[in-house]
């Protein structure tokens, strides 16, 4: 008889009672090392839990809708006298060859056993520079492939800019302006309710909170993985090295890597006559910190960052002015779109179009800012300037001087369609390689960076990269814009339905602010394009981009059966305005008798 060997719950960080909502054996089942026993939920995902030990298994001590936590006993194995080892004992791993940039074949994971955050050294087939959303997926995925994976990060927890302080903060206060802007709207039907009494420090909380709750979701989902992770800064020493400088510690580790990811991100610009020094004047990092409510507020630029965060303090009780170089906000967004969000926004802000700072001046009373242009108006004094005026690539500082990597002199890294650089083994994804700086578009590259990495066939093609603007009223946009397809020499034809004419939207109160547009190559029919502005437009934007994806035509969308009464039926209706078959508004091709 073999011996009993106990397994247990490995360790989940700080998640606790975690729901057991599946057991993938029973009593006199065969396992091997590595089969999964059972199936546990947490906040942020689905994790199975694997024996440590090959053998037969004799004891189930748990049942599903218990709420386990890290060391809990969870079954009792039967090994060979051979094969026995205590279940939380670490194992001595077998030696293997790293593998080659771009291999054929990924090599079994090596369970990480340094502390890397005291090591002087460390070593890993895969090392991934920053955390963001494409940092680390590709991280996991390269994990998930067999790869043994070092990831830096230089904010306290993964998840970059965007979960830290941008993409994710930003939609948390975003929903707390939300559900202030509904709550006044809807007194004409018959609901009211008092002015709404605004603590900061919980509206803060709020924010901290939901970043949190995906923070420590993403550090579980790293251990489970035996991802070696590591806070703080990274700079190359040479092709096959980096010095990483911690952030919280007078520490420095090398890490040397058989390929490497960088995924270092971006950072907001910063303009050479803007006094960033002073306290009064806000990055979107400094917004999103919600200390105050300034009285008056200036943003710097008519994207999308300075027009959420000009929302969420509008909302919260500022004045809000907007200075725009350009004719309209969103410069590149087709003008009928931006038409529908500047006249729902004129009451909301302040918009100087075709009017820039001439200068910007700090003094005791707030800052003073002197304009220029078509619209200037006279000199005014703000308590905070928010300056929102692009991101610019970290490409330039992370050392690459010390390798042959190709970098512009605004930071960029040049990649093929594999997501690889001039140097065979390192690769780059994200902001730092150009094309528009979105999360969803990095996480795809990581992916593909990964898994070429692991010697997989994969390449970086998409046709279409989804955009959204989170305002009031949210604009989303998928494939070519009619600026692009006019530019491009295409013979196209736009197909609109108004909100006005969608039941829906009526019902919502949101019909005096929506279109959903659709742009459609007239030589074959096919989609090239869409845009929505409207309440909730990115949620939207689903169907649009697989269209696309998949080179549906007009009539792919026009004969597909749309729920009633929804939003989104307002894609299957443009789609019917193209195709002539529109009932539910003056058909433009109905036949003429």
């Amino acid at each position: 008889m073999g011996k009993i060997v106990d397994i247990v719950i490995p360790d989940l960080g700080p998640d606790k009672d975690v729901d057991l909502i599946d057991i993938m054996v029973s009593v006199g089942d065969r396992v091997e090392e590595e089969d999964g026993l059972i199936t546990l939920e947490t906040e942020k995902a689905s994790m199975d839990v694997p024996t440590t030990q090959a053998g037969i298994i004799k004891e189930i001590l748990v049942k599903v809708g218990d709420k386990v936590n890290s060391g809990d006993l969870i079954a009792k194995v039967e090994v060979e006298d051979d094969n026995s080892v205590a279940a939380t004992a670490p194992k001595e791993q077998p030696k293997q060859e790293a593998p080659k940039a771009a291999s054929t074949s990924a090599s079994k994971p090596i369970p990480t056993v340094v502390d890397a955050s005291g090591a002087g050294e460390v070593k890993g087939q895969v090392l991934v520079i920053g955390a963001g959303p494409g940092g680390y997926s590709a991280a996991f995925r390269c994990a998930d492939l067999g790869l043994q994976t070092v990831l830096v990060e230089r904010h306290d927890t993964l998840g970059g800019v965007c979960l830290n302080v941008g993409c994710i903060p930003s939609k948390a206060l975003l929903h707390v302006a939300k559900v202030i802007e509904e709550a006044e709207h809807i007194s004409h039907a018959g609901i009211k309710f008092s002015k709404p009494e605004i603590d900061l420090k919980g509206v803060a909380d709020y924010k901290s909170g939901v970043v949190k709750r995906l923070t420590d979701g993403l550090s579980g989902m790293a251990r489970m993985r035996n991802i070696t992770v590591i806070q703080g800064t990274a700079s190359f020493i040479d092709e096959h090295s980096v010095i990483v400088n911690h952030t919280k510690e007078d520490k420095k580790t090398v890490v040397k890597f058989d390929n490497c990811i960088i995924a270092a991100g971006s950072q907001s610009s910063k303009m050479p006559f803007i006094p960033h020094e002073d306290p009064r004047i806000w990055d979107s990092t400094n917004a999103l910190e919600v200390k105050e409510v300034p009285k008056k507020m200036l943003i710097m630029g008519g994207g999308i960052i300075g027009l959420e965060m000009g929302t969420v303090y509008q909302k919260l009780g500022s004045e809000v002015d907007v200075v725009i170089r350009g004719p309209q906000v969103m410069t590149g967004t087709d003008k009928d779109i931006v038409k529908v969000y500047t006249k729902a926004n004129e009451k909301r802000f302040n918009f100087m179009f075709k009017t820039q700072t001439q200068a910007i001046i700090p003094k005791e009373e707030g800052i003073y800012v002197e304009f220029k242009g078509d619209n200037a108006p006279e000199p005014k004094t703000y308590d905070v300037v928010l300056v929102a005026m692009g991101r610019s690539p970290n490409g330039l500082k992370i050392g690459l001087e010390n390798t042959n990597v190709e970098v512009d002199d605004k930071g960029f890294i040049s990649v093929d369609n594999q997501m690889r650089t001039k140097v065979p083994h390192i690769f780059a994804i994200g902001d730092i390689v150009g094309g528009p700086m979105l999360a969803h578009k990095a996480v795809h590259e990581g992916h593909v960076a990964a898994e070429v990495i692991a010697g997989h066939k994969a390449y970086f093609e998409p046709k279409q990269i989804p955009g959204i603007a989170y305002t009031f009223p949210e604009i989303a946009t998928a494939g070519l814009s009619e600026i692009e397809a006019k530019e491009a020499g295409i013979n196209y034809e736009v197909a609109s339905f108004p909100w006005s004419a969608s039941g829906r939207a009526i019902a919502s109160d949101v019909s005096g602010a929506g279109l959903t547009k659709l742009i459609f190559d007239k030589d074959t029919d096919q989609l090239i394009g869409g845009a929505i502005v409207g309440d909730n437009a990115g949620e939207l934007l689903g169907e649009i981009s697989l269209a696309l994806e998949m080179d549906c035509d007009a009539e792919d969308i026009a004969l597909t059966i749309h729920a009633h009464p929804t939003l989104h039926e307002s894609v299957g209706m443009a789609a019917e305005i193209f195709h002539g078959s529109i009932t539910d508004m003056p058909n433009a091709k109905a036949v003429k008798k």
